[in-house]
């Protein structure tokens, strides 16, 4: 498996489209940038057969710094994002077979 950009996203798109890779690249930045504006103002943004973006509460937790190890700080309750994947996106990716990773692989 390797890493997929933003940059082989918009060329993938531009060339399965015909739209100009310039054009692409706007409407993919658009469609970030409608997701996050979305996301900050609290709503959830749903893709059919994709998944669902929302927010969620984590909980509130007492931290420390690696530095300072006898200091405690504590980490406030704090919204984050959350992806919950479409049950068509869930099969998808169950279907795909399982590589044995090498053993001195540093993967877990």
């Amino acid at each position: 498996m390797s890493t997929i950009t933003k940059k082989d996203l918009v060329a993938e798109l531009s060339n399965a489209t015909g739209i100009k890779h310039a054009d692409t690249l706007a409407m993919v930045e658009a469609f970030m940038e409608l997701v996050s504006k979305n996301l900050a103002e609290g709503n959830e943004v749903t893709l059919r057969t994709f998944g669902t973006f929302d927010l969620r509460i984590a909980r509130g937790k007492i931290g420390r710094n690696p530095k300072q190890p006898n200091s405690e700080v504590m980490i406030p309750d704090r919204y984050v994002v959350r992806f919950k994947p479409s049950k068509e996106l869930k099969s998808r990716v169950a279907s795909l077979s399982v590589q044995k990773v090498p053993e001195n692989s540093n993967h877990a």
